[in-house]
């Protein structure tokens, strides 16, 4: 997805400075690395704040690319309009600019959560080169990669170096974290194709290139029409393919795609109700107002005010 100056975005720093305000501790950005990198443990984490936040269950999209990796418990997890439920030897990327929330996790779950831009990286390798050898880092992929106990040996080691380098601080050298991320994905490449869905009908694949464009052009359009036109197929059709997939309408996966982003521009924006209406279809407030408490149960004004 193009980044837009109407998309609100967290970038590596305001990340960092929620986690930090959660811990009740205080880091003081006075190094390069906080900008481009972030790892830690999961289960550090857990033993000082009740995890998941509230920050982390409300919809956001931040600037840089992510991965959740657990190697003990459960944990659901949201990219774009999809959930998903995972367990141990299971990492989950999240791309730069999706949408995602951190709707669960249980108790006593172990493993890590890292984040980095794509700068890090860039030094030897173009994005798009990236993206089309580790194909978890593309927007509308399959976030998930299950890994067996033998790579497992091998990538936890990677992931601790990775936690050593980034705790020096200033000292830190970005040549070490990428070589190490580069080593942790190239041994995930070998287990990509255990987790893609097998798409074996054109009803999927359709359904599958909607939502896609509706990550990708919610803003500009916002009608079923619209996008069957983007599809080449006709409006009924689009339907069809959509309610044999998923059990729903067209029109009512727009309404949560159209939701998300509401949610985000109320938690990330200052923006008003009426700015946030028209930005997302919606002529007049009044009709905002209804569509949210019809799909929430709440006024945006309350839903904005929700800690």
């Amino acid at each position: 997805m193009k980044e837009s100056s109407h998309i609100p975005i967290i970038d590596a720093n305001q990340l960092i400075a929620n986690l930090h305000r959660e811990l009740k501790t205080y880091v003081a950005f006075t190094t390069k690395v906080h900008s481009n990198f972030h790892i830690n443990r999961i289960e550090d984490y857990m033993k000082i704040v009740n995890f998941p936040t509230q920050s982390d269950i409300v919809p956001r999209r931040i600037s840089v690319f992510s991965f959740f990796f657990l190697t003990k418990g459960r944990s659901i997890r949201s990219k774009g309009l999809d959930s998903y439920d995972f367990g141990e030897n299971t990492f989950f990327f999240l791309p730069a600019y999706q949408i995602t929330t951190h709707q669960e996790i249980c108790f006593g779950s172990e493993g890590y959560y890292c984040h980095f831009d794509m700068e890090l990286l860039n030094v030897d390798y173009k994005t798009k080169d990236l993206i089309n050898e580790f194909s978890f880092l593309e927007f509308n992929a399959d976030p998930i990669v299950m890994i067996d106990d033998d790579a497992k040996a091998r990538i936890i080691p990677l992931l601790e170096r990775l936690i050593v380098e980034y705790q020096a601080e200033e000292k830190c050298r970005f040549d070490i974290l990428r070589i190490y991320l580069m080593a942790i994905f190239t041994e995930l490449k070998a287990f990509v194709h255990y987790s893609k869905p097998s798409i074996s009908n054109s009803a999927l694949l359709i359904t599958e290139q909607y939502k896609k464009y509706l990550s990708q052009y919610i803003y500009e359009k916002q009608k079923t029409t619209d996008y069957a036109e983007l599809l080449a197929i006709s409006p009924n059709h689009l339907n069809k393919c959509v309610k044999k997939t998923l059990g729903k309408s067209a029109h009512d996966l727009l309404n949560e795609m159209l939701l998300l982003e509401a949610k985000v521009l109320l938690k990330q924006t200052s923006l008003s109700v009426n700015e946030i209406a028209y930005k997302i279809g919606k002529n007049e407030s009044s009709d905002f107002v209804r569509f949210f408490k019809a799909q929430t149960g709440l006024r945006p004004t309350e839903y904005r005010l929700m800690k």
